[in-house]
């Protein structure tokens, strides 16, 4: 049984703790079952567990961990059993101060005066927990926004980077297309050259075959027929 929740101590549903721990609520309810699952105990309506500050840093301390979550989760049970029975060693304490009252008016009043400043104090201790834990849930949202809009920043980066890469890409491309349409006109070009060439080639050798074919038949022609001979140099 839970003996050492204070009357006035604040419980969180499953949702807070989620915020305030950091983690999923379903995380949360698996946290829960191991922590149970091993001996711990939590105050429960019906079947909804009600968190308090002590089961909020044990779910801190699985969520830390870098041991097996059960092996945590049995040093956190024998905490809780520690904790629990420190608390039934101060009830006791107490019932034997109240037992020990002072008798004297005076000395009861300088008494009761005392734990009135004592109960200030914590009342002050509790504003001032209550004012730090609202400062730090400001700043963790502070800085979830801030991640929000480094984590825009970066994605628009992103964004812009790989439009640049695809515009440098196309034109690349492009600059790359262009260069091989001219190489192939130029080889184009060039073939058209070299046939030329082959065309004028031909046509020489077909000049000089029938210059020497002419040749031929003047040699072979009677001598008497230079006239013949020197006919084919004419031509």
């Amino acid at each position: 049984m839970r003996n050492d929740i204070q009357s006035n101590e604040r419980a969180f549903s499953s949702k807070e703790v989620a915020e305030e721990v950091g983690i999923a609520t379903p995380t949360v309810r698996k946290y829960g079952q191991i922590l149970e699952r091993n001996g711990y105990e939590f105050l429960k309506d019906g079947d909804r567990r009600i968190f308090v500050q002590s089961d909020i840093q044990a779910l801190i301390a699985l969520r830390d961990t870098d041991k097996p979550l059960d092996d945590t989760a049995k040093d956190l049970v024998y905490q809780q059993k520690e904790r629990l029975e420190g608390s039934n060693e101060t009830e006791i304490a107490i019932s034997d101060t109240y037992d020990n009252l002072p008798q004297d008016p005076n000395q009861l009043k300088e008494f009761l005066t005392f734990l009135a400043n004592e109960l200030a104090a914590t009342r002050e201790m509790n504003v001032q927990l209550t004012n730090g834990i609202s400062e730090l849930k400001t700043t963790v949202s502070r800085l979830q926004q801030d991640h929000h809009v480094i984590s825009s920043s970066i994605g628009n980066s992103s964004q812009k980077t790989h439009a640049k890469i695809e515009k440098l890409t196309e034109q690349q491309k492009i600059h790359y297309e262009t260069l091989l349409q001219q190489e192939k006109q130029k080889s184009e070009f060039l073939q058209k050259e070299i046939q030329n060439m082959r065309d004028e080639q031909k046509k020489e050798w077909r000049s000089q075959n029938d210059f020497n074919n002419r040749l031929e038949e003047a040699i072979q022609k009677p001598k008497g027929n230079w006239g013949g001979l020197f006919s084919i140099f004419r031509k």
